[in-house]
């Protein structure tokens, strides 16, 4: 499947969204979600997941803990973006996930992510998004610097509730940094 990056888009994660993710989490495979850095044992069931979910979009921006983006291709939804650790006008951790497997390292993330990081920042007024990929894998860690991102540092951690303990590569994006690059995009 070729994927026309001109009709992409984003947008905001609704409760008829929600089953797409929790199918996503629950029918990749288990070496797919362990190369991503996922401890099976932490990964919690599809209930607990819809209900954590549902009441996220309930809330307003101001008290979200987690933030979602659907990414669309073509029409068709083909994975999410996320923030969680929000504090909100600071800054937040993103995550990026694309859910059909014979769309990814095809270039698609790199506008997607732009896309999101507009919303991000101006919904959840951050100053600073910063992500912390499995140092393993690869294409998050490629798109990222191809994005823009700003590598801070190699570190072990446990980047968030549903990981074991890994290696990762911390990567950053300010808020300047992007309107940066929102101009220059213009200008090219």
């Amino acid at each position: 499947m070729t994927t026309n990056v001109n009709h992409i888009k984003v947008s905001m994660m609704n409760k008829e969204d929600i089953h797409d993710i929790i199918d996503y989490w629950h029918s990749s495979s288990d070496s797919y979600l362990e190369s991503m850095g996922v401890d099976l044992s932490k990964l919690p069931s599809p209930k607990d997941l819809l209900n954590y979910l549902e009441s996220q979009a309930e809330l307003p921006l101001s008290e979200k803990t987690s933030f979602a983006l659907i990414w669309w291709s073509d029409g068709k939804k083909i994975g999410h973006c996320n923030l969680n650790q929000i504090v909100f006008g600071e800054q937040a951790q993103l995550h990026l996930h694309i859910w059909d497997s014979s769309i990814r390292k095809k270039g698609i993330g790199s506008k997607l992510i732009l896309k999101s990081l507009e919303s991000f920042f101006g919904n959840m007024k951050l100053k600073k998004i910063y992500c912390e990929p499995y140092a393993l894998n690869d294409a998050p860690n490629r798109t990222l610097k191809k994005v823009g991102f700003t590598f801070v540092k190699k570190h072990t951690t446990i980047p968030g509730s549903i990981n074991f303990e890994q290696e990762v590569n911390q990567w950053e994006m300010t808020f300047e940094k992007f309107k940066e690059l929102e101009i220059s995009q213009r200008v090219h």
